[in-house]
């Protein structure tokens, strides 16, 4: 039996059983929604997953908001001022605001909410290695003195999740959750109805005061138009199908790519994709241990990368949500070049990949892969992995387990023989990899860097010169060399760029275009 027939069938059993369960209501004014995950953290600074960034913005604001192009706007400051030699920032917040405790946002909340976010993010570190002083000058404005320029002070506070939060919890360990959840945003939390890994529940802040632009991304109004907001976790998908079928749910926020056929036939569900900045599929290695540690076989396998091949796996049965050829910054966004993008774009050639990973010295050690079996597509990239491995002469153990013990697996620095590994197949946001700020996966700071620990100086200095180039064309011309360099260095491979669908009942309107779901202009017609 096809995987999509079992799973459509499901979809008619699951009805059933969520229909007998489900409380009829009128829900007018609530929205209910079933996240891509279970929320595990409540804190989006010491939790920096998708699914805790997402509540955070339903929570807290910003003091800048990002449009689709990466460009910032005031959304909590009213303006700022900069000295001529760009060393000394002074920032105004807006009047009337307020935290949903009621007590008034100021400066001295500003100062610790930033440099609790700086010690979690990239631009952050960036901005503390630049930061003389950050101090509050009364209860409305707040100062930033630097050492040296920081030309992307803006971009920085507006395109990284710096959220506001009261003086008292900001004064937090980043390493450490939060004791309660308190934004100012245009809904509040509200935690007697939190069950974890089941239900989340948000209420409009009616004290909430929106700029007067329209809606880009995070920056412009953020309007509520619900009085609630109900996220329910629901990891089965034929149970997250039946409950959208029937309209015992709103919107589900990334529903699986075998059942896309099925929901375009569900009377009353509309699957659209808001997600234009999309995410890249990647290849991640371990750098620490063979067979991986060895350059010149990282080297090897570019001839044989097929991209293609990688994304009709994942998402065979619908070639309009990927693109290729994918480098390493997003397509489509301003850090994207081709240089050098012949590696994976030229002729294909298996017989010198083979000949590249006899030369390299590999001795046959094992490539312990680690797929997720209950995400289908990643799965799928891994799978291809493995094929693609065992094509080259590599001895390839796949083993399989859900997400939360890959991530728990991905952590471990030990030899692949001793509970440890050397590759897995991920994805990342669009908006995280389409710069150097936040590009996890680039970074060379070895066992201080993302799971899999490279360690380039090169690649590092490349992109602190990043942070300080004057204008966009030199940034441009940084993230070139960049790009040559990951061709030679190969911390990571990218496999593809993906947009993800969402599917919403057809009286939703007014969704906001971004790569992750954003609640605020939303609205039942």
């Amino acid at each position: 039996m096809q995987r999509r027939s079992f799973l459509a069938g499901g979809i008619v059993s699951a009805a059933g059983a969520f229909g007998r369960h489900a409380r009829a209501q009128d829900r007018g004014r609530e929205l209910r929604f079933v996240p891509q995950g279970n929320l595990q953290g409540l804190d989006p600074v010491c939790t920096p997953t998708t699914v805790a960034r997402t509540h955070g913005y339903m929570v807290w604001d910003t003091l800048y908001g990002q449009d689709m192009r990466g460009r910032a706007s005031p959304q909590m400051v009213a303006g700022h001022e900069v000295s001529t030699d760009r060393l000394v920032w002074r920032f105004t917040l807006r009047e009337n605001l307020l935290f949903h405790d009621g007590e008034k946002v100021r400066a001295q909340d500003c100062v610790p909410s930033i440099l609790r976010w700086a010690k979690r993010r990239g631009y952050g570190e960036a901005l503390l290695a630049r930061l003389g002083e950050i101090r509050a000058l009364d209860d409305r404005r707040f100062e930033i003195r630097l050492k040296r320029p920081f030309p992307l002070m803006l971009e920085a506070l507006g395109t990284d999740a710096c959220f506001i939060m009261p003086e008292r919890l900001a004064r937090t360990d980043p390493f450490s959750q939060i004791p309660e959840v308190i934004g100012s945003g245009p809904y509040r939390f509200v935690p007697e109805e939190w069950v974890p890994g089941g239900k989340a529940v948000y209420a409009r802040w009616d004290r909430y005061v929106p700029v007067v632009t329209a809606p880009n991304f995070t920056s412009g109004a953020k309007v509520a138009q619900f009085d609630r907001v109900v996220w329910l976790m629901m990891p089965d998908p034929a149970i997250a199908s039946a409950a959208l079928v029937q309209g015992e749910v709103d919107w589900w926020e990334s529903p699986m790519v075998d059942l896309l056929p099925v929901l375009r036939g569900a009377e009353g569900v509309r699957l659209q994709v808001d997600d234009t900045i999309g995410v890249q599929a990647m290849l991640a290695f371990n750098h620490l241990h063979p067979p991986f540690d060895n350059p010149k076989l990282l080297q090897a396998l570019l001839p044989a990368l097929d991209q293609a091949e990688f994304m009709q796996a994942a998402l065979g049965s619908e070639p309009d949500l990927f693109n290729i050829p994918c480098g390493v910054f997003t397509p489509g966004q301003p850090m994207a070049n081709e240089a050098g993008l012949e590696e994976l774009t030229g002729p294909r050639d298996l017989g010198l990949a083979r000949r590249l990973v006899a030369e390299s010295g590999y001795r046959g050690e094992p490539v312990v892969l680690l797929a997720p079996t209950d995400y289908p597509a990643t799965q799928a990239l891994c799978q291809t992995a493995a094929a693609l491995f065992r094509r080259l002469g590599l001895t390839v153990q796949q083993v399989d387990m859900d997400w939360a013990a890959l991530v728990a697996r991905r952590t471990s620095r030990e030899p692949p023989s001793h509970g440890g590994w050397s590759a897995f197949c991920t994805t990342h946001d669009g908006v995280s990899v389409a710069t150097p700020a936040n590009h996890a996966p680039l970074r060379g700071t070895g066992r201080h860097g993302w799971f899999g620990w490279p360690t380039s100086p090169r690649i590092e200095a490349l992109r602190d010169a990043w942070f300080d180039a004057p204008h966009q064309m030199a940034r441009l011309e940084i993230c070139e060399r960049i790009q040559m360099q990951v061709w030679e260095e190969v911390p990571y491979l990218p496999l593809g760029q993906w947009f993800k669908p969402t599917a919403l009942r057809s009286d939703l309107v007014d969704v906001v275009e971004a790569p992750f779901p954003l609640f605020w202009g939303v609205r039942r017609e």
